[in-house]
């Protein structure tokens, strides 16, 4: 019997998993109850909730993180089940208890086994005493040289956040400090520990999911190896290349791990196995996953679904997990630019459309229109692929999001695909150290066409007419020109030619139009013409002829093969969508404005965020060295340096902890010295 049926359910999270909760709860005839920061007010999590309740605020930690706040907007909804989601309060056993004394049905584990997989130093105390295979700890205090390189990692946190590679003893203490600092300010508690850093170490995990009835299902693994940041990238179930005794190994490490805290609900026990196969426990997620539609797909569950099964006290469906069928990988589509540090991207996400078909599956928390903002993970979707096979599954991945089209910042698109058709990962060769081994080569120029997809949105601005092409307000200028001069005083022979500066435009001459390519801000000058017939065709273009060409769509035979170009004009942005490849263009103005550069030597804000700290004495007139960390921004819970871009002075300083700043901000203004011996402000490491 159900001791706990839920009605109405409140989800204490946003943007894609409160979506994707809600989709559940839809099939399940559950209401479902949204919070939203003011940043959200018109998030599509708050569009697609039966019942929707604002917290006053736009960070984290005035809204999503005030776990009071969130109680209190369930009893104000009329709801009687709170699901965490993943990431904010889904680990905080705080929370989880003050949802319960509330009265409410908590969608999640146990309060105590929160707790106790809170701390993963204590958490790995918990699991040797349970047989769970686990690393060393090492000592900083005493650590040699034989203990490198070392892995220091937050006690409390995740997601990369506090953590740091060390490879000298020299970089330890300073390290140390770094990653203290930085688990105090990201989970308020800077307790840090060290183990020995595994090169080439693979991160495997098994998805858990367990009753009130002593049922414990071990759903198979996952392999999340491709990261960036310590943060997950593209995710795949079954994890592959694993011989038969080590999942089986996993899966009972797993299953010992779940029971050892009396475990409820879906759970995640992560690995890292070394390259001759070695498994050793990291952590224990106590919530759903990011990446758990993989195991969905491969199993033929939802787990959302399960969770609120469980939670209503129902046990699983059977003593046994269902028999896995087929291949899963998943990728995240992220608003960062992978070439520049993965800087995070904000702004209008103008389209967003990713092609349907058997075995592909999108979350999302955005549609087109929606506006990716400063205050959260730049994560835009996932797209996940099934098929019988792995091969086939990557293949599927790669050419759906090859054929997505995605308008509006830079995102990591480009990258994912050159990812899953790279022969490391298509020959499983996977380990967490692939970002830094081929990220140059994934960045790198593409094999594309830039120069005909520039031509294509030539074309389709040729035919769309002037008031798309200059807009109304240029029209009606050009109109009342006109005007002006049929009213104008004739003189015999007719009326007094129009004069409107040193060159006129001719259509049957060569037009041309120049464009900057994004994100690498390659320029491309395209040359066409406009002849008697009215459509208009490429000009010194040989091997290319307009087969043909409207607003938004143009089709080019080049060099004996037809390709075909979808067009999407926003402001001075161009979209050019190709069978293979993805281009965005600005046009640029026929002149150049020389009033746009900026001082030599000005630091200015790469995106927006917050200032969060300072070098050490940094203030005007402080001598600084080239490359020297002096500004730390926050945004999209990661942190980015700023850089003295030369040795010399800091003559003026704008930036100070607390600031909100916008892209393109100055922040500060070094004027180099290179005849002067410089003195390094004295900073931490690296934070970000």
């Amino acid at each position: 019997m159900r001791s706990d049926v839920i009605h109405t359910l409140l989800v204490a999270n946003r943007g894609e998993i409160a979506c994707r909760i809600f989709r559940t709860c839809r099939d399940l005839g559950i209401t479902t109850v949204a919070v939203y920061s003011d940043a959200d007010a018109d998030a599509l999590h708050v569009r697609e909730a039966d019942l929707a309740v604002r917290l006053p605020g736009a960070a984290p930690a005035d809204t999503y993180l005030r776990g009071d706040l969130v109680v209190a907007a369930a009893r104000a909804a009329g709801a009687d089940a709170v699901h965490p989601g993943y990431g904010f309060l889904s680990e905080n056993a705080a929370f989880a208890a003050a949802v319960q004394d509330a009265g409410l049905v908590w969608v999640g584990p146990p309060v105590k086994a929160i707790e106790l997989m809170a701390s993963k130093t204590r958490a790995k105390e918990l699991m040797a005493g349970a047989g769970v295979p686990l690393l060393a700890p090492v000592d900083p205090a005493t650590a040699g040289p034989d203990d490198l390189p070392l892995l220091l990692k937050a006690a409390a946190g995740g997601g990369g956040r506090g953590m740091r590679i060390v490879r000298e003893l020299d970089a330890l203490p300073g390290e140390l400090l770094a990653a203290a600092a930085e688990a105090a300010s990201a989970f308020g508690d800077g307790e840090v520990f060290a183990e020995p850093y595994v090169e080439r170490g693979r991160h495997v995990e098994v998805q858990v999911m367990a009753d009130a009835h002593d049922t414990v299902w071990a759903l198979g693994t996952r392999d999340c190896s491709l990261q960036r940041r310590h943060q997950k990238v593209i995710e795949e179930a079954p994890a592959p290349g694993l011989d038969e005794a080590l999942r089986t190994r996993l899966h009972e490490a797993a299953v010992a791990a779940a029971r050892a805290v009396g475990y409820r609900g879906a759970g995640t026990v992560e690995f890292l196995v070394s390259a001759e196969g070695r498994p050793y426990f990291l952590e224990m997620n106590t919530r759903l996953q990011v990446e758990h539609p993989v195991t969905e797909a491969v199993f033929g569950l939802d787990l959302v679904a399960l969770q609120l099964r469980v939670a209503e006290g129902e046990p699983l469906p059977s003593p046994e997990p269902p028999q896995p069928s087929g291949h899963a990988v998943e990728a995240r589509l992220y608003a960062e630019d992978p070439a520049r540090d993965w800087q995070p991207q904000t702004g209008a996400l103008l389209t967003l459309e990713v092609p349907e078909g058997p075995g592909l599956r999108l979350d999302t928390g955005y549609t087109g229109g929606d506006t990716i903002g400063v205050h959260y993970d730049p994560m835009i979707a996932k797209v996940i692929a099934h098929a019988p096979t792995r091969t086939e599954a990557v293949r599927l991945l790669a050419r759906a999001l090859e054929r997505a089209r995605v308008h509006g910042p830079v995102t990591n698109r480009d990258l994912l695909v050159r990812s899953l058709r790279h022969p490391d990962f298509a020959a499983a060769r996977l380990d967490t150290g692939f970002y830094d081994r081929h990220l140059a080569d994934l960045t790198a120029p593409g094999a594309g066409d830039p120069a005909t997809a520039a031509l294509a949105a030539t074309l389709a601005e040729a035919v769309r007419g002037p008031e798309a092409v200059r807009g109304p307000e240029a029209v009606r200028g050009a109109e009342a020109v006109r005007g002006a001069e049929t009213a104008r005083p004739t003189r015999p022979g007719g009326p007094a030619p129009a004069r409107f500066g040193a060159w006129r435009n001719v259509p049957s001459q060569p037009q041309r139009k120049r464009y900057r390519s994004e994100p690498d801000e390659t320029e491309h000058e395209v040359a066409y013409r406009t002849p008697r017939t009215g459509t208009p065709e490429p000009y010194e273009t040989p091997g290319t002829r307009v087969l043909a060409a409207t607003p938004d769509r143009v089709t080019l035979e080049v060099d004996g093969v037809t390709r075909h170009f979808a067009i999407t004009t926003h402001a001075d942005r161009v979209h050019v969508d190709a069978a293979d490849a993805s281009y965005t263009f600005t046009a640029l103005p026929r002149f150049t404005d020389p009033a746009t550069h900026t001082a030599p030597g000005s630091l200015l804000a790469p995106m927006p965020g917050t200032v969060v700290r300072l070098a050490e004495g940094l203030a005007a007139g402080v001598t600084v060295e080239a490359g020297q960390p002096l500004i730390w921004l926050e945004a999209m819970k990661m942190e980015h340096r700023i850089l003295a871009p030369a040795s010399g002075t800091l003559t003026a300083l704008h930036a100070a902890p607390g600031h909100q700043v916008e892209v393109g901000a100055l922040l500060a203004v070094v004027q180099e010295d290179p005849a002067a011996t410089p003195v390094p402000v004295p900073v931490p490491e690296e934070t970000a």
